[in-house]
Order: structure tokens, then C-alpha cells, then sequence
């Protein structure tokens, strides 16, 4: 019985990265056609948050099968009902991810200031993807000292994405007030940038529930 449990606990944990992974994928060939001033391209990246849904739900069954056929001990237990939050979290994740995408490709144009909106989205990007990136890696981690190392790095990018966040909506509202104009544009522009600082919360509630899967405690989300 044991090892049937175990079995289905490493099935559940690889669907779970699977769709982390795919939102992962997505952001940093987010990160490339930014980086290549090709905005166009954006276009081209293939986030189905209707499949990765679908996907979630699967996984949400399948731990509550499994919690119903086995008697898992504490430390078990305590990463299913991980599993069974961070999923949601994935989804969340991914919506806002496509939302960027999607937005962001039809905002920018040359009539922005492309150069001050850049200047920012990049580092924010960055951060967005390190913190959700690193935060998906605890949940294969099996050393409880490097969970939390990785927990307080989640949790700084976070802080990073939340300040570029507000100093790029800073800097949008004064470009706004000289080209009003452009104000939807710009207004959209922030909006997907938006999205990318609630990806980073996002990354933040994945890595305080793989924090409790494997230190226990309580279970705090942004």
C-alpha cells in the first residue's frame, strides 16, 4: 500500500510542476521578445489557461481520491492540502501571465515612450519570473533548509516586483499627463504590467504553502 501511495503522491507532484513549468515556459519567452524589442512576436507564445485548468482539476481529483483510499501521516497531509491550494494559485498565475501577454502586445506601439516603459518592464518581468520559477522548484526540494532559503528569495523578488511595479506606474501617469491622447494605451500598458506584479503574489502564495508542505506551521497567503 506504500508504495502505491507513493506512487501516486510523485504522479501528483509531477502533474502540479507540469502546469507550473508551462506558466514558467511562458514568461520567460516573455522575458526573450522583450528583451528583442520584437513585441509582435508575443503573439506566438501558446498558454491555454482553459488546459491548464482542466489539468488542475484533474490533479485536484486525484488527491482527493488519494486522501480517501490512504491515511497519509502529518508531513503527507500537510503537502496533499499544499497541492490542493497551489494548483488554484497556478491557474491564477497563468491567467495573469496570458492577461500580460495578451494586453501588453496590443498596447505598445511606437507612439509610447518605449523607452521609459522598458526601462521598467524588464526588471519587473525578471522578478516576476524568478520568484515564480524559484517557488516551483521547492515543491521538488527535499531539503528543509534550502526550502526556506528559497522561501525568503520568493519573497524578496516579490517585494522587488511590488516596487518596480509602483515606480512604473509612477512614471506612466506622468507620461499620461503630457499625452492624454495616448491615455488608454498607456492606461492598457499599465494594466498588463499590472498582471506581471500579481504573478509575483502569486509565486509568494505558492512558496508559503511548499513552505508548509514541508516545515508545517501555518499557512499564510498574500
Amino acid at each position: 500500500m506504500l508504495k502505491t501511495y507513493n506512487e501516486k503522491r510523485e504522479n501528483i507532484k509531477e502533474e502540479v510542476l507540469f502546469i507550473g513549468n508551462n506558466v514558467v515556459d511562458a514568461l520567460e519567452s516573455s522575458l526573450k521578445i522583450l528583451k528583442s524589442d520584437d513585441i509582435s512576436a508575443l503573439k506566438e507564445i501558446d498558454l491555454s489557461v482553459k488546459k491548464l485548468s482542466n489539468k488542475s482539476n484533474e490533479i485536484d481529483n486525484l488527491i482527493v481520491t488519494t486522501l480517501a483510499l490512504y491515511s497519509p501521516e502529518a508531513k503527507d497531509l500537510r503537502e496533499m492540502v499544499s497541492y490542493l491550494k497551489i494548483t488554484n494559485e497556478l491557474i491564477r498565475a497563468a491567467s495573469n501571465v496570458k492577461g500580460f501577454i495578451k494586453i501588453f502586445r496590443k498596447a505598445f506601439s511606437e507612439d509610447l515612450n518605449t523607452n521609459t516603459i522598458l526601462e521598467f518592464t524588464i526588471p519587473l518581468h525578471k522578478s516576476a519570473l524568478l520568484s515564480l520559477r524559484t517557488a516551483i522548484s521547492m515543491l521538488d526540494e527535499e531539503n528543509d533548509s534550502h526550502t526556506e532559503e528559497k522561501y525568503h528569495r520568493v519573497i524578496v523578488e516579490e517585494s522587488k516586483a511590488a516596487d518596480l511595479y509602483a515606480m512604473v506606474e509612477k512614471n506612466i501617469l506622468k507620461l499620461i499627463s503630457k499625452n492624454l491622447e495616448l491615455s488608454k494605451e498607456y492606461f492598457d500598458t499599465l494594466s498588463s504590467l499590472r498582471r506581471l506584479e500579481r504573478t509575483a503574489d502569486r509565486a509568494s502564495s505558492i512558496a508559503s504553502l511548499a513552505l508548509f508542505a514541508h516545515v508545517g506551521g501555518d499557512i499564510m497567503q498574500s
